[in-house]
């Protein structure tokens, strides 16, 4: 598939949205990407999930994983779309509520393997929709790291930081790199006309 098809399939499905949004990172963009509005077809989200590891191998990954792990929501049918395409096992962790509260009152999580158990010596590639910060990537990576797996690599859909956002020794592929215009709340000069922030995937 060529970069054009891509961004074709995104905007088709409404995966690709313009607005004013607030991330998962706290930041503020005019762009969104909600790939759920993508992911709720399976042949797309099949073809794109085989694309995005087709690319990942004619760059270096040699597809020789145990299993697919995925940070929830969002991670899950990308996962799973994943190692379809690697004729593997995918699991994935789950946020749990952890003490304390954000500045705006919002309940702390972090991630946690409930269902499914991680094996010391396991080689795992991590899945994703959409990186931007990377903080829940990361998260995953901690875990598998803590159970004694070995990673692979990370595959997203979307790297909203157009390669800034790095693994230390951990190489990540992505279908498409993209760098919407973000600021922070206080620079937002979309809030300085008034405009109100949403959070689609909230």
């Amino acid at each position: 598939m060529t970069d054009t098809q891509i961004m074709k399939e995104f905007r088709d499905t409404g995966a690709l949205l313009d607005g004013h949004f607030e991330l998962r990172s706290k930041l503020h963009s005019n762009r969104y990407f909600q790939c759920a509005n993508l992911l709720q077809f399976p042949r797309i989200a099949e073809k794109l999930c085989k694309e995005a590891v087709r690319r990942a191998k004619a760059a270096g990954f040699d597809g020789k994983v145990d299993a697919v792990v995925s940070p929830a929501i969002g991670g899950i049918l990308v996962g799973h779309e994943v190692a379809r395409a690697l004729g593997v096992k995918c699991i994935f962790a789950e946020k749990v509520l952890t003490k304390g509260v954000d500045a705006t009152g919002k309940p702390l999580t972090s991630l946690a393997m409930r269902r499914f158990r991680l094996v010391k010596g396991a080689r795992y590639v991590i899945a994703e929709d959409v990186v931007t910060m990377g903080g829940r990537v990361q998260e995953t990576i901690d875990l598998v790291k803590a159970a004694g797996g070995k990673i692979a690599g990370v595959i997203v859909l979307v790297d909203r930081s157009a390669g800034k956002v790095k693994f230390p020794r951990i190489p990540m592929y992505s279908l498409i790199q993209m760098t919407p215009e973000v600021w922070t709340p206080s620079t937002c000069p979309l809030c300085e006309i008034g405009s109100k922030p949403v959070h689609p995937g909230s």
